[in-house]
């Protein structure tokens, strides 16, 4: 579980060592209000890829009995944000895309978008948020047939450092038919 106190008396020696005052009248909050907002953007870090599998694990098996269907779910640009491990820097204007095909079911739709959410609320890398959602849906789904492309803005790069504003990032997770037919990739375009 994430350390609310220990954060708070962290971010005090962080502004005594940017030369400010943690005492003063727009600081004496600041402490507890960047530990409840790391205890929410870093939520995901609670918890396991198997838990969230567990946590977002509703699925319909009805009218998808049959695995010779030419079927495939496609969720595109559920948008989130994440922070980089590296700078814990925000990545912004995240946007990922989740396809598979059906092993005999298929998950809910908005447990796709939360997924997302929930991977992203962690420190990371980019190219390891496509990685976490495909194992993800490859547990809930049963399907080995997943691809994942993941798009975004890291602030890391746009501002600070080399300061390349409009550096997007682009990452692709392609495994099992995705990895194998190129055609099935148009459908994450």
């Amino acid at each position: 579980m994430i350390d609310q106190k220990a954060i708070e008396e962290h971010v005090r020696g962080i502004l005594k060592a940017l030369g400010d005052d943690p005492e003063r009248e727009g600081l004496k909050e600041t402490p507890q209000r960047v530990a409840q907002m790391y205890a929410e953007v870093f939520e995901g870090m609670n918890y396991t890829n198997d838990e969230i599998a567990e946590m977002f694990d509703k699925t319909f098996e009805d009218g998808f009995e049959s695995s010779t269907s030419d079927s495939i779910v496609v969720v595109k640009d559920i948008e989130f944000f994440s922070y980089c491990e590296h700078h814990m820097a925000l990545m912004y204007n995240m946007k990922a895309s989740v396809a598979y095909i059906p092993n005999g079911k298929v998950v809910g739709l908005s447990k796709i978008a939360r997924i997302v959410d929930m991977v992203g609320r962690r420190l990371q890398l980019q190219e390891k948020i496509g990685m976490d959602i495909a194992d993800i849906i490859s547990k809930i789904t049963g399907s080995e047939d997943v691809a994942v492309t993941v798009e975004g803005y890291h602030s890391c790069m746009t501002a600070r450092g080399i300061k390349k504003s409009n550096s997007k990032t682009f990452t692709y997770e392609m495994r099992g038919k995705f990895k194998e037919d190129k055609t099935l990739q148009m459908y994450l375009q």
